[in-house]
């Protein structure tokens, strides 16, 4: 499994799924437009997951190929690719002010990765048992429209992942009012100092790391 970071809460994940006997299978999560300023994501995919319909999560356009497209919670199997969504807030107010945000669980390779978009409030007790140890948690970390740091640190302690990816976050080019990472890498106390582009991932990689902390940034 390949997972490629595109900035803000963008990642393209490249898997072979056993026992299909096909090619690779391409997933976006949350490609973004231009008025982040970023460059949005080129590529093609079979597969596009959008987590809430923002502009800075949702530019399933820029995608070329022709991709399933989810964006509601429920139970898929895409090309061999099985996905969770579930259902919470992007604001502390029930949705009243940002609405609704999907949270995705993918498992291929014997893999289970977790995007958790937008998240701007707790999880629930249910949602927890869902998410709890997960090989590779991407979380947001920037504030203001998410939850910040030192809550994302709180809540990755409690799911206890092999891995932890930070995003949406502060970074050169971004023009979104967030922070970046730095509240979230001192409470958490094991923040690498170089980030990584792209990452290859097997099962046997992960197995020995315990809320692994990964920076990774864009090519």
């Amino acid at each position: 499994m390949i997972i490629q970071y595109y900035g803000h809460s963008c990642f393209k994940l490249t898997t072979k799924p056993e026992g299909r006997g096909q090619g690779d299978v391409n997933v976006f999560f949350d490609p973004f437009d231009k008025s982040i300023g970023l460059r949005p994501p080129q590529g093609s995919a079979d597969l596009v997951l959008i987590s809430h319909h923002h502009p800075d999560h949702d530019n399933a356009a820029a995608i070329k190929g022709e991709p399933s497209i989810i964006d509601i919670p429920g139970e898929y199997s895409v090309k061999g690719v099985n996905i969770v969504g579930l259902s919470s807030f992007h604001d502390e107010k029930g949705g009243e002010e940002r609405g609704l945000n999907t949270i995705y669980i993918l498992e291929s390779e014997d893999l289970r990765v977790c995007h958790l978009g937008d998240l701007g409030a707790d999880l629930s007790e249910k949602q927890y048992e869902a998410i709890s140890g997960v090989d590779i948690l991407m979380i947001p970390v920037g504030g203001n429209y998410t939850i910040d740091g030192a809550r994302a640190a709180k809540m990755v302690k409690k799911i206890e992942p092999r891995v932890v990816i930070p995003m949406h976050f502060k970074t050169k080019g971004v023009t979104a009012d967030i922070t970046d990472e730095k509240s979230f890498c001192d409470e958490i106390g094991n923040c690498p100092t170089e980030r990584v582009a792209k990452l290859n991932f097997k099962k046997k990689d992960a197995e020995d790391k315990k809320m692994e902390v990964i920076i990774m940034g864009m090519e």
